[in-house]
């Protein structure tokens, strides 16, 4: 017996699953129990067209139990009960008509509505809550509960840390540019040691000031790269991390330019933008969430 017959043979994965879609077995419809129990928990509450409209292919149903959403419930004064709660699994708007489609054929949800952006399901029942939305963990989609206390207080966290690194880098690029000025209009008279005294006074406050101001580009820039994509923040930090070292290698070899002041005022610029964007979203989504209460 040679060691080619006790190893396991690889199996030939040729066809995808009627659910999620994934590489399934040689002749196989499924690709996991779970699929299968989907497949057929769709098709018997009759809405087996999902699988024909766009996207339409479900999230793999994973083995473990469901969190119990009982303590987010409120009661209203009719006798029905509310839930507001986070979808994990979302990916197009043909989960968005499976989900409220599935919830409505219960009878005892009164409205079950989903928004795909926030994927956030807004429910409204007669009966138990955890019952009825015992559903969704077999179509293959998670739930969690939606901490509204917790999100705002990390919204404001985060517009308070962009508003420090604006007024880092704007006291850095007022100071810088003071230097800056000096250097400039004094360049035919000013002797090179005077100059590479200015030039190292504005390193001393462009470095720390980039390495802090810079940090909401660096981080995300970062995170998009290990993911193996680009955003806008992936070119701004490498023109501000270039600017700066190019005008630190300027000042090392005692060269007429440096550029701290350009690259700490980009940023201060882009930090107004930023500063301004995330307000106008928060603006929008505590609007959006007023209109949800109402409705």
């Amino acid at each position: 017996m040679s060691l080619v017959d006790v190893l396991p043979r690889p199996v030939a994965l040729t066809a995808s699953c009627r659910h999620c879609g994934g590489a399934t077995a040689s002749g196989a419809a499924y690709c996991c129990a779970g699929c299968r129990g989907a497949h057929d928990l769709i098709a018997g509450l009759g809405l087996a067209r999902f699988y024909d409209l766009p996207g339409g292919r479900g999230s793999r149903p994973e083995p473990q139990p469901a969190e119990s959403l009982a303590a987010h419930v409120r009661a209203l004064d009719d006798g029905t009960k509310t839930l507001d709660a986070v979808i994990d699994g979302l990916v197009c708007p043909s989960c968005v008509w499976l989900i409220e489609s599935a919830l409505g054929r219960r009878p005892e949800v009164v409205s079950a509505r989903v928004n795909l952006t926030t994927g956030r399901l807004s429910l409204r029942c007669k009966g138990d809550v955890d019952a009825v939305l015992g559903l969704l963990p077999r179509l293959g989609y998670r739930l969690r509960a939606l901490d509204e206390d917790a999100a705002a207080s990390a919204g404001d966290a985060e517009d308070r840390k962009l508003l420090r690194a604006l007024a880092v880098a704007g006291f850095a690029a007022g100071n810088i540019m003071l230097l800056s000025v000096s250097v400039w209009s004094g360049a035919g008279e000013m002797g090179a040691a005077t100059r590479d005294l200015l030039h190292w006074l504005s390193a001393l406050i462009a470095l720390p000031a980039i390495a802090y101001a810079g940090q909401p580009f660096f981080g995300s820039a970062l995170a998009a790269l290990r993911a193996g994509r680009a955003n806008m923040d992936v070119p701004i930090s490498i023109g501000v991390t270039l600017a700066a070292a190019i005008s630190l290698a300027e000042t090392l070899q005692s060269r007429p330019h440096a550029y701290f002041d350009s690259a700490v005022t980009l940023l201060f610029f882009l930090l107004i933008g930023r500063y301004l964007d995330r307000r106008a979203r928060g603006r929008a989504r505590d609007a959006a969430t007023r209109l949800a209460a109402l409705e």
